[in-house]
């Protein structure tokens, strides 16, 4: 995950926690470092130590999207409004996984940028 990736309310995930970022910045070093918190703690972490959220039905499903169709190779979820479409394919066979804007693909595979591509294209977070 590159640091030029990420914005503030990402959600990243640190020792197997999802955390939602708040603040990244350069040390005298060079090196970036990110401020991520959840319920329980605040944090402040190098960024090589956060790794991506990969979307899932849980991430479908709190992002508002339906479950549209179900079978033994492949789920679809939508959000309608928007006119998204997100497949999932168990078999991981074909290249059916994934996001679809308006019918068209976009590689989008994790979270963060899921909440990013949300945000440019509809002007708002999607949590």
């Amino acid at each position: 995950m590159k640091i030029t990736e990420l914005k503030i309310e990402n959600l990243v995930r640190y020792k197997d926690q999802v955390y939602s970022l708040t603040e990244v910045y350069q040390q005298e070093n060079a090196e970036y470092y990110v401020k991520i918190k959840n319920r329980k703690e605040s944090l402040s972490v190098s960024a090589k130590l956060i790794k991506p959220l990969k979307i899932n039905e849980f991430w479908l499903l709190k992002f508002g999207f339906i479950k549209t169709f179900a079978s033994n190779h492949i789920v679809r979820f939508e959000r309608p409004k928007e006119s998204l479409k997100f497949d999932i394919d168990h078999d991981n066979l074909h290249s059916m996984s994934g996001l679809k804007l308006y019918g068209n693909s976009v590689n989008c595979k994790y979270v963060h940028q899921f909440q990013n591509l949300f945000c440019f294209l509809f002007g708002r977070d999607i949590i």
